[in-house]
């Protein structure tokens, strides 16, 4: 009944991947939630769960990795090029983040299933 769009209410919904994807968010303010968030996602993903919420695990389980991958070539290409490139790889990367996390949320607020779960982009 609380999929039916006729007697949802417009409150915001604090379900599991709505959690995630402010732990993600709030990760921009103090880094180790995003750490507390992939934690979170493996642990519920084994969990009991409404069938929308599996492509949310997966999603935000692989943001914080290929995150992390991205963070290593960041680095890498920062050292080549002297730092030069840290003021755009960098902030590239947090944007990549920082949209992922907020699709998630808007469909985790529809109650929806993710599309593209397995894009490295968005």
């Amino acid at each position: 009944m609380a999929n039916d769009p006729a007697t949802r209410t417009n409150d915001f919904q604090m379900n599991r991947p709505t959690i995630l994807s402010l732990l993600y968010l709030g990760s921009f303010l103090a880094g180790i939630t995003a750490l507390v968030g992939v934690i979170l996602a493996y642990v519920w993903k084994g969990e009991a769960h409404p069938g929308w919420e599996d492509s949310h695990y997966r999603y935000h389980i692989r943001t914080f990795w290929i995150g992390i991958v991205w963070t290593i070539i960041a680095a890498i290409i920062t050292g080549i090029t002297l730092g030069l490139a840290a003021f755009i790889v960098f902030p590239l990367i947090a944007i990549w983040f920082a949209v992922r996390a907020v699709k998630s949320l808007l469909a985790a607020q529809r109650e929806e299933p993710l599309q593209n779960v397995e894009s490295w982009l968005f």
